[in-house]
Parts: C-alpha cells; structure tokens; sequence
C-alpha cells in the first residue's frame, strides 16, 4: 500500500500528542495516512507493552489512518545504527510515502531526538538503489521530513491549523487510557500522568494557533526549505 505520509514514533503516544491533529486533517482531506511506532514503550512507568498496543490501535482508528505497525525496538536503547536504519529503511521503502513525519530533533526524553536522527539517515539511505532490504524492495526517497515538536520548546519553521481537529485529536490521545490523566487509575503518578500535563498541551496549541490567527496549531521543524509556487498557500 502507498501512503501519502507517514508518521513515525519513538513511542506509542507520540503522535497523538505531536502531530494528531495535522493527520486527521490530512486523512480528512482523503490521504492515505500511516503510523510507524519505533517501540512498544515497554519502560513506561503505568500500563504494559500489550496494552499501549492496543491503545495505540485505538487512538489509530480514531485517527483513521490506514495503517499502524509497530517495529518493536528496544524501548530507551533504540540506536541509530546500521541494524535499526535497514529496518526503518524496509518500512519506508513498503509504504512509500511523500512525506515523513518524525519525533523532535531533540527533546527531554531521550528516544526522541535518537528517533528523528534515525529517521532523518534512513530517509535518505532508502533512497540508494545499492542498499538492500528483505523483499529487495525498490529504493525510494520521501519528498520532505518534517519534525514535530514534543515537550521542549522549539521554533516551528511552520505551523498547520489544526483548530477543526482539535477534538480528535484529544479523543486520540485518550485512547492511551493507561498513560493520561485519570481520576480512577491507581498507578503511579508519572511526568505525563497529571491533569496539568494535557493543560500544558492544549496551551501549546493555542499559543501555537495564537501565531498563525487560529485557535489551535501543531508545530513543525524543517529539513530543508519548503518551496511554494503561489504566495497565497502561504495564508
């Protein structure tokens, strides 16, 4: 199946909170749409690895994304080596996308600027014909990476209004039910746990949105410049 873009994340989770909105939007423009998760966040302090499966199966039918795959890498220990590029390499050359979509290019936690680094080598080692992968499938290289923007504060290079989407979005992120905020969860309190955490995420957006005259906007780092044939796209 050929996508028009697709997502990765270190883990389950990080779409949703990134960049959830941008591909509801895209999938309700009628792209192809898909996820690929580094890992199964195994070293999550709530929750277990099946059950972050499911949720993110979850969040990706809310999403409406035509695929979720999971690449099952060493949660925290992931390495941006031969080994996990040719694997990343396999699921960029099956799907075939346009554009890419990955972590921060740095970030608090760890795995995610490992990711977008993993991400931004294999994107462009997929695309050497000498490279071979199980399948020997065809080499291709994505038109664009973008990065989206996690905990850290970053400069966007540009900012997708996503203010119509907004409810989805939240919907998919509830769909980590183990990994948010919940009064009835026992488990122990985490980073991204407490009620403030998703109020962090929503102030985010609206100042996001706030730049670019909306209400809502999700964040995005480039690259290499992004060209436009007509100044109106840029309105």
């Amino acid at each position: 199946m050929k996508l028009d873009i697709l997502a990765f994340a270190s883990h389950p989770d990080d779409v949703e909170l990134g960049c959830a909105g941008t591909l509801v939007a895209h999938v309700q423009a009628g792209y192809k749409v898909g996820i690929v998760d580094l890992t199964e966040g195994q070293l999550g302090t709530r929750g277990t690895a099946e059950m972050r499966l499911q949720e993110a199966r979850d969040a990706a039918e809310v999403m409406g994304v035509v695929v979720r795959d999971n690449l099952g890498f060493d949660d925290g220990f992931f390495q941006n080596d031969r080994e996990h590029q040719l694997k990343v390499i396999e699921a960029i050359r099956k799907y075939k996308p346009e554009v890419v979509i990955a972590n921060a290019i740095h970030d608090r936690h760890p795995d995610h600027g490992r990711g977008a680094a993993l991400l931004s080598e294999s994107c462009f080692k997929s695309g050497l014909k000498m490279i071979k992968t199980p399948g020997d499938r065809e080499a291709w290289r994505p038109k664009a990476v973008y990065h989206y923007i996690q905990d850290r504060m970053i400069t966007p290079d540009f900012i997708v209004d996503v203010t119509p989407y907004w409810e989805k979005k939240l919907e998919a992120i509830r769909a980590f039910r183990s990994q948010f905020y919940n009064p009835d969860d026992t488990s122990p309190n985490t980073y991204i746990s407490s009620p403030e955490f998703l109020e962090f995420i929503e102030a985010r957006a609206k100042e996001f949105g706030h730049a670019i005259g909306t209400t809502y906007g999700e964040g995005f780092t480039k690259e290499r410049h992004v060209g436009v044939r007509n100044l109106f796209d840029l309105i």
